[in-house]
């Protein structure tokens, strides 16, 4: 029977799984999620596998090995964490998980939290609007730093001032840049400067860190310090990636401390001609070329394999943790088959050593023994009772003592009491002796006739 005109295609599971993977893999990437840890597994490998849960759902979850090493604590099940990752399809199983590359314990988040409330009330207030943004000086002859005495940045200043400028005065106010209190450190030596009007242009900052370490510029009293400030300020957060509080409120923002100084010191004033006659065609051609490089890159973006370095080898590292569990669990049942063989193989030894079949042969022959004496002495009843008897019976029959009852008498010698049989062995005189049934008698032999 042919298939109807107008069925609909007929789909393998494998094209509609890769359909499905394409379609969520393209679409949510770069997630930021919140759950409860469980299930949690650190593999051989080093890969991390758990479920990600809350009171309503939950996801499965991998981390693989590269990203679980930059981990400082390996979390365990009931930690509360957030975590940033794509969202994949693990095909062989038909199961969506996300592929996390950053974890982060849950204070963490409220963290991020406070950070994000913090910004939505700056910018209701305006505070990150460029009207409030002071032009910074051409060529300023104080220069103030608010940061570590003793970390990287200020080194990092130095060296870009001393080689690519002269005839300057550096002013460093020292602070602390992270922990407890520098928040209002870095506020008052900010307010300091301005107190007493003594740079014209300030550099505050630090070095990298993690968004713990950052956070004292993320902090409403500095962002507060910032604004106030009459001395225009340049941010120079050592961070890349994201931007901190300071980062909105100042005049400018710099990527780094070195980039901070490079931006004090850009003698604008003999390169604002040449400057004006080609920004206008550089704005055209960079303008041109974003365009069109985010045409590009959002095209290279929606491809799965350019969201994780784990796109390709993902599936192929899960396959492999599976395989070896199972090779595993193999190996195991293997080694107790031998095992038991090896078991058996000791007890048929041990059966055929000398010892135990002399034993075995011991006890066989005490059994034969035992049965051979109990079937003579059976054979030597029966033998008494079949043919012993008559013969008892005939000797009884021939007992002296039973001729006696009948007259007969046994004739004995009085002096050694042995039996006479002969008129030869008597003589006249001689004391005899007869024994009769009922007792004896002693005579004397007065006459003796031989036949």
């Amino acid at each position: 029977m042919s298939a109807p005109q107008n069925a609909p295609p007929v789909l393998t599971v494998s094209q509609l799984t890769n359909a499905i993977k394409h379609c969520l893999e393209g679409t949510f990437s770069c997630l930021w999620l919140e759950g409860e840890i469980s299930n949690f597994k650190l593999h051989t490998s080093g890969h991390l596998y758990f479920t990600l849960k809350d009171s309503g759902a939950q996801i499965s979850a991998v981390m693989y090995r590269a990203n679980a090493a930059t981990l400082k604590n390996i979390p365990k099940d009931g930690d509360r964490v957030t975590v940033n990752g794509d969202i994949n399809v693990y095909a062989p199983s038909g199961k969506y998980q996300i592929t996390v590359r950053e974890l982060r314990q849950v204070g963490l988040g409220e963290l991020l939290l406070k950070l994000e409330e913090l910004k939505i009330k700056l910018h209701k207030l305006g505070w990150f609007k460029k009207e409030h943004k002071k032009p910074l000086p051409k060529l300023p002859k104080k220069i103030g730093v608010v940061t570590s005495p003793t970390g990287a940045a200020i080194q990092d200043i130095l060296n870009v001032l001393t080689r690519r400028f002269a005839g300057f005065e550096l002013l460093i106010n020292p602070v602390k840049v992270q922990g407890e209190g520098a928040a209002k450190e870095i506020a008052e030596a900010i307010n300091q400067f301005n107190q007493y009007n003594l740079v014209d242009v300030l550099i505050v900052g630090r070095g990298g860190g993690s968004i713990e370490d950052l956070f004292a510029f993320n902090e409403e009293i500095v962002a507060t310090a910032i604004f106030n400030s009459r001395i225009p300020i340049i941010s120079a957060v050592g961070h890349e990636t994201d931007h901190c509080i300071a980062d909105y409120v100042a005049d400018v923002r710099a990527p780094t401390p070195s980039a901070a100084a490079e931006i004090v010191i850009l003698e604008k004033i003999h390169l604002i001609e040449r400057i004006e006659i080609i920004q206008s065609r550089l704005q055209q051609m960079v303008f041109s070329l974003i365009k069109h490089a985010r045409t590009h890159l959002n095209g290279l973006l929606k491809q799965p394999l350019f969201l994780s370095p784990y796109a390709m080898v993902g599936v192929p590292m899960q396959r492999l943790d599976e395989m070896r569990n199972r090779l595993e669990n193999q190996m195991k049942q293997s080694l107790n088959q031998k095992q038991l063989m090896l078991d058996g193989q000791k007890k048929h030894l041990q059966s055929l050593k000398p010892t135990t079949q002399l034993e075995f042969y011991r006890q066989k022959l005490c059994t034969l023994e035992k049965n051979l004496n109990h079937r003579i002495l059976n054979k030597l009843n029966s033998l008494r009772k079949e043919k012993l008897a008559p013969l008892v019976d005939m000797l009884h029959a021939v007992d002296p003592k039973n001729v006696l009852t009948k007259g007969y008498c046994i004739l004995f010698s009085e002096k050694d009491f042995s039996v006479i049989t002969s008129v030869s062995a008597v003589k006249k005189e001689q004391d005899v002796r007869l024994i009769l049934s009922d007792g004896e008698l002693i005579s004397t032999i007065k006459e003796i006739n031989p036949k």
